[in-house]
């Protein structure tokens, strides 16, 4: 593994790299991806301003204008992944928020760069959902901080959604719309899924082996992703009947999440969308004794989404996009990233660490649609404070700055020795002095 940057990265102008650390060059490697046999060309508008800056009252940045997803000016916006082209890297992340033609519609008439539907399955009369199925973590201020949920794939029928997909296509030829799919260790159904749903134009693929509720015996979603060996064999079938792209949705849910991702990507998928939601009780009600959400006096493990995740998401996608980096360097590999993101800064923290789109799922379920042009309002003063012209000048720029903690502990040996005339932190724990612990807490702070 390649600890401080290598061939794969592509150095900064020294002036910009200033503005990312103060002592190093960053290394970024700018977003380029061939295109998968059957893949369509999109062509977009790119350029746009911010109406004001910072976060406003509800947490969210000020909003920009988007025109059919571009902005009007300024840094440009625009992303290519895997031969698609979006005016923008804000996609609507599988789940309610791409559930039908209304709710997709809307999502484009607000200006997001790409859609994925909900999770389709070949037989939707085996998807009963229930409800209550959400749960809210509040903070001490009340505000939203984690959610839970165990929401189903889509209970339409499969007939339904592809003619729903279909009129969406034909209203916005331009703009990406996804096609989440799953099914069950079965060749001919994941054959007869894709090829149908090839036929209504989809512009790729995000295939769900991260959902960590419902129909485990069914060797679906999480079930089928924890096991390496068989989703190599799934992704296989996958790409072998796919003409568009395809990205695997990894499960957090696993130990290493870089074994599964590494298994899709040599079966042939083109990208890895990380992380599906994280398998959680949101907790028990202290005074009926149930667990929330309870539904009938009763509940199960669900899926942990929104702000509470996202560290945890930071860091999976970090380990996959490393990989990529260090074990297919240059081969058009594309990682989508998914977790907590509600700002854009959030959204530049998954860009600076090797995404090349970022999703948004529950955000959009609390802010609603528009808050997409607050993600790019966000994002664009992100790029003009760093003098970014574009997504693929800044993409992977922090990801040569993890190291080991061993190599951490050389490092601050080193600038300890060096720093003789003042000493920052403490080089040990016999330094650590009780009139003076507050201080000596603080020094070691980073933030």
């Amino acid at each position: 593994m390649q600890l401080l940057g290598g061939p794969s990265c592509q150095r900064l102008p020294a002036s910009r790299c200033r503005r990312l650390t103060e002592s190093s060059k960053s290394g970024v490697r700018p977003c380029q991806r061939p295109e998968k046999q059957g893949a369509k060309s999109r062509h977009t508008r790119v350029a746009a301003s911010p109406n004001g800056s910072g976060l406003g009252a509800a947490g969210l940045d000020e909003p920009i204008e988007l025109k059919n997803g571009a902005v009007v000016s300024g840094p440009s916006l625009a992303v290519t992944v895997n031969g698609l082209h979006l005016p923008n890297p804000f996609v609507i992340g599988s789940g309610p928020p791409g559930t039908n033609y209304q709710v997709m519609k809307k999502a484009f008439d607000e200006g997001w760069g790409g859609v994925i539907c909900k999770t389709l399955s070949l037989d939707s009369k085996k998807v009963v959902n229930v409800t209550p199925r959400y749960a809210k973590l509040r903070d001490t201020a009340g505000k939203v901080f984690g959610w839970q949920n165990y929401e189903l794939i889509s209970d339409r029928p499969f007939e339904v959604m592809l003619a729903e997909l279909k009129r969406l296509k034909t209203e916005y030829p331009d703009r990406i719309l996804i096609a989440s799919i799953m099914e069950e260790y079965n060749k001919a159904s994941w054959d007869e899924i894709i090829g149908r749903c090839e036929e209504v134009g989809v512009d790729a693929f995000e295939i769900n082996f991260s959902c960590p509720h419902g129909m485990p015996e069914r060797k679906m979603g999480m079930a089928m992703g924890q096991d390496c060996e068989l989703l190599s064999e799934v992704c296989g079938w996958i790409n072998a009947a796919a003409k568009v792209p395809v990205w695997a949705k990894m499960t957090p849910n696993i130990t290493d999440i870089t074994l599964p991702a590494r298994a899709a990507l040599e079966a042939g998928c083109e990208g890895i969308a990380a992380i599906n939601t994280i398998q959680c009780v949101m907790g028990v009600n202290l005074d009926t004794l149930r667990p929330d959400p309870s539904v009938e006096g009763y509940s199960t493990p669900g899926g942990y989404s929104y702000r509470a995740v996202k560290p945890i998401a930071l860091a999976k996608v970090m380990a996959i996009s490393r990989m990529i980096q260090d074990e297919q360097p240059n081969q058009g590999r594309s990682v989508s990233g998914i977790g907590g993101v509600e700002t854009g800064a959030d959204a530049a923290e998954f860009i600076l660490l090797g995404s090349d789109t970022v999703q948004v799922c529950t955000g959009v379920m609390i802010h609603g649609y528009p808050v997409v042009k607050n993600l790019c309002g966000g994002l664009q003063r992100f790029m003009q404070k760093h003098d970014f012209k574009s997504v693929a000048e800044f993409k992977g720029a922090s990801l040569p700055y993890f190291t080991t903690h061993t190599d951490l502990v050389h490092r601050q040996r080193t600038a300890l020795a060096a720093r003789k005339a003042v000493q920052v932190g403490l080089a040990n724990d016999s330094e650590w002095e009780g009139d003076k612990f507050v201080e000596n807490s603080n020094s070691m702070v980073a933030n």
